[in-house]
């Protein structure tokens, strides 16, 4: 993806009985299986890691942090 596009679209699905929720971003082809367990600080690492494997650094991280918020406000 580069600078100039915008990520659109962004999915979550909050699974209560098995404690986790999907986040998927299509556009990226891009999907991660998040914990309810699992602590904020180290979830954004771990999404910013796997989100720069598919876009440029800048907006994986800014992805990573309203993923964060997004997930944790649920």
């Amino acid at each position: 993806m580069n600078k100039d596009q915008m990520i659109t679209d962004v999915y979550l699905h909050e699974n209560k009985k098995e404690f986790h929720t999907l986040v998927a971003v299509p556009q990226l082809e891009w999907s991660k299986l998040i914990s309810y367990e699992e602590e904020k600080a180290e979830l954004a690492e771990k999404l910013d890691r796997s989100l720069s494997k598919v876009a440029e650094a800048d907006a994986a991280e800014e992805l990573s942090k309203k993923i964060v918020q997004w997930v944790t406000e649920m």
